[in-house]
Parts: C-alpha cells; structure tokens; sequence
C-alpha cells in the first residue's frame, strides 16, 4: 500500500540547505564565474538564530522525509528533538502543528496525526502540507471518505505533484483505476524534479503490474530510475517485474541492490520470496534486525509482521499483530491482513467479515482478491481464485 509516501516534496536533493545570494555593486562587471553565492545550512542558521520555531519545524520535517527516504529509523528521532524545539517556541504555529502531525504519521500514530493536523489547520485554513498529511492519516484509519475531502481541499489550495498522487490513490481504493492513472500523469506532467519524475512513473508502473502487465510496468520503472538512479522504488520495481515473469536470477541480483540501498522490511520479504521460489532459503535476520531499529524509535510496524508470519512464521503471531494494526488503523489493507492471519491460522469463519471489508471499496489489488476467493473456497462457497495469481510470491502484489 501506498503509505505516506508524499510529504510535501518528495526529493531532498540538496536537503537542508538554505541558499542566500548576496551580489555586492562593483565598479566594473564582473565575470559570471567570480560571482560566488553564499550558502547556509539550516543547521548553521538555526545556531545563528536559535528562535527561529519554523527553520526547527523545517528541519524537524526535512528529517522525517529522510527517514522515509533513507529508511533510517533514527531521523526520526532526530525529528522529535527539532520538533520539540519548535513546539517550545511557538506551539500554536501551524508549521510546527503540521510538522508534528508529519512525525507521527511516519511512526503510525495516525490518531495523533489526525488530531495535530486539525490543529494546524485551525491555525492556518490555507495549509497545503496539513491537509497532505490529515489525507494520509485519515486513509491510514480508515475513513476514505474523509481522505477525499482532504485531497479535494489540498487540490484546491496547491494542485501539484503531492495533491494528484494522493488524488490518485483515493481513486484507485474506490476502484476508479482510470483516473487515478489520469492523476498520476497530472503529477508526471507538473514535475521537474528528478525524484518527482521517478515517483510518479514509478506509481503509474504499479498502476500497470497489479492490471497484469509486467511488460509496461518495467518500461515505466525504468523511465524512473532514468529520471532519479537512486529512486529505490523503481529498482524494487524492476526486480517485481522480473521476479513475476519468471526472471528470478535476475530479480535476485535487483533485489540484492535493492536491500543494500534500503534494507525496508517490504523488500526484505519480497526478496526472501523470491529466494523461496527459486529454491533458496532465506536468512530473515536482517529483516528481524530492521524492526528492532524500526520499534527502538517509536515506529510500529505490526501490518509487515502479521504478513510475514501469516505466510512465512507463526499464524497465531499474525493475528496478534493483526489485530493490533487493525484496532488502531482500520483500513482496508489492514482488514485484508487479518482476514489472511485468522484464515492462515484455521478460522476461515472469522476471517471471511474482514476478507469481505478489505474488498468492500472496490479497490483493485489482486492480493486482497485472491485471500478472499481463497477464504471463500475453504468455506465451500463459490469463488474463482485468478490462475494468474501466484501466491508463492504475495509479498510482491503489495503496495510497498
């Protein structure tokens, strides 16, 4: 599932650093190359002006786009410092609300997110970046339709790369995969920069994988690492595409690229099916060592887990950690996750109410489709499970 994956801006490039051009008058012109403009770090201003609550709100957000980015958990205790800083100086700012709200959201309290985000908006009606963020949390818990509103209102105040990727999103969990393909090109059309380009072809080549076409989804994965190299999502994005047709060395040597760059639990697991099917077994240790990090800085992660044990551990550790991720998010991945684990762990009955809810918006992806026809059948009712589906490689129909 598409999760919070676009703050704001989704490339740090150049990352904290605020730029200052200072031309002093000459006497004669001088050559364009003599002319130096000097440039500050956040960091560096904020020793200079400490008081500056929206340079920390700035900073504190900037860490949490690194630790979506770089998949270091630490930033996000680096953003807690920064935000806390801010919050000391002006708590009632909306920058700082919004920030904050941006914090928890990439540790999944997205309650609170929801909660600082209405603050931040009670504060300033016009900020883009908390409705952004309140869309996120609100499809996170549940509430799509309060997810729509959001984006219609962030589409209003500043269409661009952030409010048609969410637009699009909201209409593939409706079903409308048509327009949330509009919209991703909306986004592709108003980005400049690298990574901007490389998210928004990287989506429209998901868009393309879960219709069952591998042979476009790679040729859109592979514009978008043309676009950004180091857009690590496109990688994973080509090891899918190769490991789905078959090419498993070849997604094997992608994925070993890919963990390097962004040892993400997702992709560990994708790779270690991958090594499964191929007839290799997986080590999970640095998969196990990555939620250590992750719950050492506040981020839980219960829905990779209860996956992973559903399909690959302990079913009754599925359904405890389902049933945490769901009581506190539930939205339609979540529900499929705990219909999978309850059914994985031999209550079909159980699981067949969350298999029919994880379904229930229309929302076309093949994985919760096939845990529901699967349910269905083991209950001796009429269901087709999709032949084209393999389900020895389901980590790799998830939305990373």
């Amino acid at each position: 599932m598409r999760t919070l994956a676009i703050f704001a801006g989704f490339a740090l490039i150049g990352a904290m650093i605020f730029t200052i051009a200072a031309f002093s008058a000459a006497p004669e012109p001088e050559p364009v190359a003599a002319v130096k403009p000097y440039t500050e770090t956040l960091q560096e201003r904020l020793k200079r002006l400490p008081g500056d609550y929206r340079g920390w709100a700035e900073l504190g957000s900037q860490y949490v786009d690194q630790a979506r980015i770089t998949g270091d958990p630490s930033y996000y205790t680096k953003a807690e410092g920064a935000l806390d800083t801010a919050a000391e100086l002006k708590p009632g700012d909306d920058a700082v609300l919004a920030g904050r709200a941006a914090l928890a959201a990439g540790r999944h309290e997205f309650s609170d997110a929801v909660r600082l985000a209405e603050r931040a908006l009670g504060a300033n009606p016009y900020s883009a970046a908390a409705y952004g963020v309140l869309a996120d949390a609100k499809t996170q818990l549940g509430d799509l339709r309060g997810a729509e509103r959001a984006v219609a209102k962030m589409l209003d105040l500043r269409p661009g790369v952030a409010a048609f990727a969410r637009a699009s999103y909201a209409a593939e969990l409706r079903g409308d995969v048509g327009t949330a393909r509009t919209y991703l090109r909306y986004a592709h059309q108003d980005a400049w920069l690298p990574a901007d380009l490389a998210y928004a072809r990287h989506y429209l080549g998901e868009l393309a994988l879960h219709e069952g076409d591998p042979v476009t989804a790679n040729d859109w994965y592979t514009k978008a690492l043309q676009a950004y190299p180091a857009y690590t999502p496109a990688l994973a994005g080509q090891a899918k595409a190769a490991a789905l047709g078959g090419r498993l060395s070849e997604a094997l040597d992608i994925y070993e690229r890919v963990v390097e760059r962004l040892p993400l639990p997702q992709y560990l697991i994708e790779q270690g099916e991958t090594q499964l099917k191929s007839g290799q077994q997986p080590d999970w240790t640095l998969l196990k060592a990555q939620w250590g990090l992750l719950e050492s800085a506040g981020v839980r992660d219960h829905l990779t887990r209860a996956e992973f044990e559903a399909d690959h551990g302990d079913p009754a550790l599925a359904v405890k950690h389902a049933r945490a991720e769901y009581d506190l998010n539930p939205n339609p991945v979540s529900a499929d996750v705990l219909a999978w684990s309850l059914y994985k762990a031999g209550k079909p009955e159980e699981a067949l109410p969350y298999a029919k809810k994880a379904t229930s918006t229309g929302w076309r992806n093949p994985l919760l489709r096939y845990h529901r026809a699967t349910i269905e059948q083991a209950l001796g009712l009429p269901a087709r499970v999709d032949p084209g589906f393999d389900p020895s490689l389901s980590a790799l129909a998830r939305f990373s």
